[in-house]
């Protein structure tokens, strides 16, 4: 079988074929990042000679190894950490082993990992399901911690954003040679991807970028302000010895850049008139002046949801979810509420048979996803189509439940990876339904296909153990009560 070979427009690579795909990995969308160009903003990539190995997967973007967390194995979700080579602003592309000259829907995907790791490299992203079901996929790198998304005086805003906005941009002039429509892009992501979705989708060019997008697991509100921004930065500068200026930190080797993210854990970025977004979790986000409008264009599609125990990820394989208190409970809603306890008391009204551990879990998810995301869906204007995912993980002692980023195997539909099976993996022992994957994975193919994922919108497709394309109308109602900021 012979390998393809496919011309972009700054030279030619060759890939794999597999049974129904064919993939090329590492395509360059833009110029290494090095030096003082590591906190500017994307420039093109300089052409290569001959044919560029496109076989093996490429380097990932500079950052800590996060392999554990707590009792569950999250090495899946992250990757293999740094893989070094400068050159690693590029993109995986999976497509459909038919005749080029046919236009398939693409899909371009943005990874999560609290803005400080992961990578294209995750077994979670293969592509070659979407590539299977008449998709071409593609998956990007960006910039991550400091050098994608640290905000400091004489370098540019969200280099993160501006390192998806340029794959997209390479997307448009390139991905019909893989058998792609240019003019039918949707864009998605998870977690930190989901919010870098949502920031894209507020950028002007974003309409003649794609034409849908889907939010998983993000908060388009969980922006900081340059307030909270500055004090990230003044405190990575202190950590460095070095001023919080574009000049000092263009000095730094990435070594220590990516050593400084540990340092910045726990940093209180709460304000006079705002809450931390990210309660604390991460140490950067995208940068905002003031709150972003849902209804940036009306026209575009959107398809948002979350998982229904996004919490327990964060405190169940750490033993914290057994653990919990009313006073753990009660601090961590005065971080997320200007009433803590008027915000308790709703929780423990809607669920009153909730333990501490379960209302510790459903306010820190709300906070860091839940409330944002239905404030977005609610705000939109345009076409918007809204989830839930709520299939339950038995990992960890049966606890783990729908935790964030559960909803990914589902909707890649590879749920049969081994490394994803076990009492400390992400879907636990036990069976794992294929029939929900055919559903979650069918629905995210038929909205990049025509823009309708199955569901009406202003219903909640609510994606459990069992197929839903026959549940009553009534069941899928959002209950509508989720706490505020």
């Amino acid at each position: 079988m012979s390998a393809p070979v496919i011309t972009t427009a700054s030279g030619a690579v060759r890939g794999r074929t597999g049974p129904d795909h064919r993939v090329f990995y590492g395509i360059p969308y833009a110029a290494p990042p090095q030096g003082r160009t590591r906190f500017t903003a994307p420039e093109p990539h300089e052409p290569w000679p001959g044919v560029r190995d496109a076989t093996t997967p490429g380097p990932t973007a500079p950052q800590p190894r996060r392999g554990g967390f707590g009792r569950l194995d999250m090495s899946p979700f992250f990757g293999p950490g740094w893989v070094r080579d400068p050159d690693y602003l590029t993109a995986d592309v999976w497509a459909p082993r038919t005749d080029a000259a046919r236009r398939h829907p693409v899909m371009m995907f943005v990874h999560g990992g609290g803005f400080v790791s992961g990578s294209t490299r995750s077994p979670l992203y293969d592509g070659s399901a979407f590539a299977r079901d008449g998709v071409v996929l593609v998956t990007v790198t960006y910039r991550l911690g400091l050098t994608g998304f640290l905000d400091i005086a004489g370098a540019p805003r969200n280099r993160g954003m501006l390192d998806v906005l340029a794959a997209l941009r390479w997307v448009r002039e390139n991905i019909a040679a893989f058998g792609g429509d240019p003019d039918n892009v949707t864009l998605f992501g998870q977690s930190a991807g989901a919010t870098l979705t949502a920031g894209v989708l507020r950028e002007p060019q974003a309409r003649q970028l794609i034409r849908r997008a889907i939010i998983q697991s993000g908060n388009p509100y969980g922006t900081f302000t340059a307030e909270q921004a500055a004090r990230v930065a003044h405190k990575a500068a202190e950590v460095l010895g070095i001023d919080p200026v574009l000049d000092d930190f263009a000095r730094i080797p990435d070594e220590r850049l990516t050593g400084v993210v540990a340092e910045l854990a726990g940093l209180d970025l709460r304000t006079a008139d705002r809450f931390d977004p990210l309660v604390g979790l991460s140490p950067f986000s995208l940068v905002a002046d003031g709150q972003p409008a849902a209804d940036a264009h009306p026209d575009l599609g959107v398809l948002i949801g979350t998982t229904s125990e996004e919490g327990n990820l964060y405190l169940v394989p750490q033993g914290q979810f057994a653990s919990s208190t009313a006073e753990d409970v009660r601090a961590l809603a005065a971080r997320v509420h200007t009433d803590p306890d008027a915000l308790v008391r709703r929780y423990l009204d809607r669920d009153p048979d909730a333990g501490w551990g379960r209302l510790r879990s459903q306010i820190l998810g709300d906070a860091l996803f839940g409330t944002g995301s239905e404030r977005f869906a609610l705000g939109r204007q345009g076409p918007t189509y809204r989830y839930e995912f709520g299939w339950r993980s038995m990992a960890v002692d049966g606890l783990l439940g729908a935790a964030h980023a559960m909803e990914l195997p589902f909707v890649f539909d590879c749920v049969d990876k081994a490394v994803l099976r076990g009492p400390d993996a992400l879907l636990g022992p036990g069976d794992v339904p294929q029939a929900l994957a055919d559903e979650m994975h069918g629905a995210w193919v038929s909205f990049a296909t025509t823009g309708d994922p199955g569901w009406d919108p202003g219903e909640v497709r609510r994606f459990t153990e069992i197929a839903t394309r026959d549940r009553k109308r009534a069941d899928l109602v959002p209950d509508g009560n989720l706490g505020e900021r």
